[in-house]
């Protein structure tokens, strides 16, 4: 069963509904949840044991037509039965897919996504992403 996490950093100057939009862009869940990590600085997260929460990052890349890129973005960031996929947070609110090699490219910081399952499994979750 593969499990995906799914973070992203809400700093002071910005708006955790707007947050949330950005994060929604990339996995489909209902349950956020907000920690305070220290003063004014918090982190939503959201977990989810199945490839389907991640529909809507599917279909972003679909609508942008960048799956061979994305593809390459994602055997690149691969190690083993782990699989980061870092989000640039200001492209998402606007629901385009944007994806960054390190956090400093977001200014804002990434939303972060970890998939961690078997080798089998995230070779899955690539194929559900990029696939036809």
């Amino acid at each position: 069963m593969v499990e995906i996490v799914a973070e992203v950093e809400v700093r002071p100057t910005e708006d955790l509904d707007k947050v949330k939009k950005a994060l929604s862009t990339a996995i489909s869940v209902t349950d956020f949840v907000v920690e305070e990590i220290a003063a004014g600085y918090r982190v939503v997260r959201a977990k989810c044991t199945s490839v389907e929460c991640l529909e809507p990052l599917r279909n972003a890349i679909k609508a942008q037509q960048i799956g061979p890129a994305v593809r390459s973005y994602l055997h690149k960031h691969w190690r083993g039965g782990a699989l980061t996929i870092l989000m640039h947070k200001q492209a998402a609110y606007a629901g385009k897919v944007s994806l960054v090699d390190s956090e400093r490219e977001s200014p804002l910081g990434p939303i972060r996504i970890e998939v961690l399952g078997t080798e089998e499994e995230v070779n899955g979750v690539v194929e559900y992403l990029t696939g036809e």
